[in-house]
Order: C-alpha cells, then sequence, then structure tokens
C-alpha cells in the first residue's frame, strides 16, 4: 500500500507530509517522500490565537459553573468568536492539508490514482484528557471531508477520541509507530520525540508491543517558541538553532520553580498540551522575569533547559528506577536545537545519547509516518491504539473512515 500521512503539530507551524510503501504484512514501511508545507506566518498566529482562546473560554466556562453565575457578556462573546474561528479555521486546514497530500505525491511522481490511503492527524487546537473532575476531550481540526474531496482518496482521521472514549488519555499515539521501528531484541531505548510536547517511550529488550510505555513529559518546544514569541512581539517565531539560548545562562531559582509543575512528577499515564504549558505558563515566566531581572538570552536558557530537565527527571522516575536504559534516541523538531540536546546529553550521562538521522532516520518525518501506520490499521480493522500507554481499558480502533471517489 502506499499512503500519505499528514499530521501538524503544536507549534502550528505547518503541515508535515509523508508518502510511504507499506507491505501487506504491515511489518515494513518505506518512506518515499517527505516535506514540510510551512502555513504562512499569519494563519500560525490565527491558530495559536484560536487555541489560546479556545483555552479562555474554557477558563471562564470553569469560573461560570464553580461560581455558579450565568453566563457573562464576555464569556458569551468570546466563545461565539471561537466558535466561528474554529468552523471556519476546520475547513481553511482541511484544503491546506489536502495541498499538502497532493503537493507531496507529485514530489514523488506518483499519480494520486496510485495512492490507497490518507492518515491525517490534523491541528489539534485543544487536548483535555481526564482530570480535575472534567469530562475527558479532545478537539483535532482540518476536515478530512475536505481532503478526500479533493485528493479522491479514502482519509483515516480523528484518531485521538476513540481511546479517549475507552477511558484512555487519547495521547500519545507515535509509541505505536515508535515500537514497530525501533523495538529490539537485545538493547533498552528510550524514545524522545521533542514537538510542541514531549514525549518519550521505554521500549525494554524484547518487549512487546503490549508492554511499551510512554507519555508526555511537558513542554518541549511550544514554551520556548511562545516565549521568544512574548519577547520579540512576533518579530521572531522560534530560537532556531538555539542562538538565543546560547547567549543566556539557565536561572536556578526559576528552574526550580519550574520543575515543580505537578505534571512532571504526576505518573503515567498521562499527556498533555498548550492548556498547561503555553499562555498561562508564559505569562507567569515573564512575571518572574521582570522580578528576577533576568535577560531574554537567561529567559530561553532557562526555558530549553526545563524542556531538557523534565524529560531527564521523568526518565529516570518513571523509567530508569524499574529497567535498564541502554540508549536514549531523540527526534523531532528539539533534536536540532543543540543547546537543549546538549542540556539533555548531560543530563543523561553516562547513557548514550544519539538522533534518529545518526541511525539513517528522518526524524521529521515520523509523527507524520506514524499516522499513515494507523490509518492502514484503521483500514484492516485492527486495534491501534496501547492500552499501556494511553491507560485505555481495552484495545480499540482509532479513527474515522472518509471513503475517496474509488470507496
Amino acid at each position: 500500500m502506499r499512503v500519505i500521512g499528514l499530521m501538524s503539530g503544536t507549534s502550528a507551524d505547518g503541515v508535515d507530509a509523508a508518502l510511504v510503501e507499506m507491505a501487506s504484512s504491515g511489518r515494513r514501511c518505506r518512506l518515499i517522500a517527505f516535506e514540510i508545507f510551512p502555513y504562512p506566518k499569519s494563519l500560525q498566529r490565527d491558530l495559536i490565537a484560536l487555541a489560546s482562546q479556545t483555552l479562555a473560554s474554557q477558563m471562564l466556562t470553569s469560573q461560570m459553573l464553580a461560581s455558579q453565575t450565568p453566563a457573562s457578556a464576555t464569556l458569551t462573546s468570546v466563545m461565539s468568536g471561537s466558535v466561528a474561528n474554529l468552523c471556519r479555521m476546520n475547513f481553511l486546514l482541511g484544503e491546506r492539508f489536502a495541498e499538502a497530500a497532493i503537493k507531496i505525491a507529485q514530489k514523488a511522481g506518483i499519480p494520486l490514482s496510485k495512492i490507497d490511503l490518507i492518515g491525517s492527524h490534523g491541528q489539534t487546537v485543544s487536548h483535555l484528557p481526564k482530570g480535575n473532575g472534567r469530562t475527558p476531550s479532545t478537539l483535532q481540526i482540518g476536515e478530512p471531508s475536505v481532503i478526500a474531496e479533493r485528493t479522491g482518496i479514502t482519509t483515516v482521521a480523528d484518531f485521538r477520541p476513540r481511546d479517549m472514549a475507552a477511558g484512555g488519555e487519547g495521547a500519545p499515539l507515535t509509541p505505536y509507530f515508535h515500537h514497530y521501528l525501533f523495538s529490539d531484541q537485545r538493547r533498552s531505548r528510550v524514545i524522545v520525540n521533542i514537538g510542541g510536547i514531549s514525549n518519550i517511550t521505554y521500549l525494554a529488550a524484547g518487549a512487546s508491543l503490549g508492554k511499551t510505555l510512554a507519555f508526555d513529559t511537558g513542554p518541549g518546544n511550544m514554551l520556548i517558541d511562545g516565549l521568544v514569541r512574548a519577547l520579540t512581539t512576533g518579530r521572531r517565531m522560534m530560537d532556531r538553532g538555539g542562538a538565543i539560548a546560547r547567549k543566556g545562562e539557565s536561572d536556578a531559582a526559576l528552574l526550580s520553580e519550574l520543575m515543580r509543575h505537578p505534571f512532571i512528577r504526576r505518573p503515567p499515564p498521562k499527556s498533555t498540551g498548550r492548556e498547561e504549558f503555553g499562555p498561562i505558563m508564559i505569562d507567569r515566566i515573564l512575571k518572574r522575569k521582570e522580578a528576577l531581572h533576568l535577560s531574554m538570552p537567561d529567559i530561553i536558557r532557562t526555558a530549553t533547559r526545563f524542556s531538557a530537565s523534565a524529560i531527564s527527571e521523568q526518565i529516570d522516575r518513571f523509567i530508569q528506577r524499574k529497567g535498564v536504559v541502554d540508549e536514549v534516541i531523540v527526534g523531532g523538531g528539539g533534536a536540532k536545537n543543540p543547546v537543549l540536546l546538549s542540556h539533555l546529553s548531560e543530563a543523561m550521562s553516562p547513557v548514550p545519547v544519539t538522533t534518529f538521522e545518526s541511525l539513517g532516520i528522518d526524524g521529521r518525518a515520523i509523527e507524520a509516518m506514524t499516522f499513515a501506520l494507523l490509518a492502514v490499521q484503521t483500514f484492516r480493522g485492527k486495534p491501534n491504539n496501547i492500552p499501556s500507554v494511553t491507560g485505555a481499558r481495552h484495545p480499540v480502533i482509532l479513527g474515522k473512515i472518509i471513503p475517496g471517489k474509488r470507496g
């Protein structure tokens, strides 16, 4: 089968598209073509604003329910604006994802008629797993009906909700592909994916898929990027190559405060997102910047170290105290930040830290390839969640199938 995997991460910077070829046995996956199709800066800003607006309406709703007061004009205004923007953005991103699918097929020189399936994760705008007495919920946009209509290819999308309906966190989902790609009979590995949010997968030597342990560790690039945007008033969107962090020094007091975040100590299964490590934390850090008289490079260096320390702390707390770790393999955008990678290597010593690229794998493609594999398993009617990872009560088949023109 030839399958296209599509996704856009928490940083909302574009569509990752991977065209892969999978053996009928489902045990071999070859990457044919991969490319990232960036969003215009205005669209990225709109998506981040939408996620923040959605979060604001959730907070106002919670406050209203707690105080048992009727909806205020502010809440009504925020919610109506959010819903209208959400509706519009869902279809707009559907077009973007469809364009990415068409372009990646063109890049590979393969007609759309020869593509069997598309797996699209979409763009997460809100992810609220169980906790704090709330009803678990999640929302990814990028309308799959638009993708199927524009390409004519059967599209599988909306992978998280079924796992959550079965009592799981609905995340992380990449461990399914991590086990497929990196499991080894002799070496115990920790796979670290540093996207907007970081997550880790523990693959004990020779362990079956059902014994996989994986969970989100907290912020990856999202907090760093958000602080860069705030401190440059939008002139810069990220700390490319760790250039800003390299000029600063990590502040021990602020780092200690950040490491006391309750999510860091919460045992898995667990997942998180912008709700915990987005605007609220950014505002908190900016206030501490003024109180501690820290420079911009110092703040970015501290946030970078926080991402690395959150990863290493949880590898130690939840994995190394129970099992052996022979090596750590890092992928995602954070692997391109030498300052972040240096902090992680230092914290994990003497365990070696390497990257997907050192193993001949394009780490940028892993998440998009994950959704290609998940789509194939869904299409074949095979369960593709990992209850040991998400906390679901039982295995389920993830996703919804939107038939293409060929059915």
